[in-house]
């Protein structure tokens, strides 16, 4: 893959929301800097990975290619603690196959997330792992766990071809809960309201 398919995979999901995200195993950062492309200036960019050495090349790109995006490196470990946000939108490229339970973290992913915030997946369209990448899931097998975690259906962005694992592909989708100004969380209409 090349800069051209990093964008491809992402673009209909960022392209229209405003400017704050969160990248979680943002590494080296091609799927950052794919993610400043689209944003553009004055977006801003939260990239948390365990591997510092990466973020600080990561960081070094960002201040060359990008230096009217704000960028902020975080060495964490995303399955264990997330920054409180909230966030308009989250990037997940290639990081959550990394998860065997992926539950906790999609409900940290979506409390972090404003009301109607999107969570970009980019993904192996595959079910079976190996060393690499241990738990893939393929664009079914997320829709069925976006959808258990209070997000909205995912929709499927874009697609290319990959000798790894068939294919890799992007998908978005939204936090359903909104906050009304009586206090209480609305939930999809057939889950259970309750008062915060």
């Amino acid at each position: 893959m090349d800069h051209r398919d990093h964008v491809a995979l992402i673009r209909g999901g960022v392209e229209g929301m405003a400017a704050s995200w969160l990248e979680l195993g943002a590494g080296d950062g091609a799927f950052t800097i794919a993610l400043a492309d689209v944003l553009g200036s004055g977006g801003r960019i939260t990239a948390v990975d365990r591997d510092a050495r990466a973020l600080r090349r990561n960081a070094e790109v960002m201040r060359g290619r990008f230096p009217a995006v704000a960028f902020t490196p975080l060495d964490d470990d995303f399955t264990r603690d997330l920054p409180a946000g909230p966030f308009d939108g989250v990037l997940a490229a290639n990081s959550l196959h990394f998860v065997a339970d992926r539950s906790g973290v999609l409900t940290a992913i979506r409390d972090r997330l404003v009301p109607g915030g999107r969570l970009v997946v980019v993904e192996y369209d595959a079910d079976r792992g190996n060393p690499w990448v241990p738990h893939p899931f393929s664009f079914g097998t997320w829709r069925r766990e976006a959808v258990a975690a209070g997000l909205a259906e995912p929709r499927l962005i874009h697609r290319v071809p990959s000798r790894f694992l068939g294919a890799i592909y992007g998908a978005v989708t939204a936090r359903t809960r909104s906050e009304a100004r009586d206090g209480v969380v609305h939930s999809r209409p057939h889950g259970e309201d309750r008062e915060e």
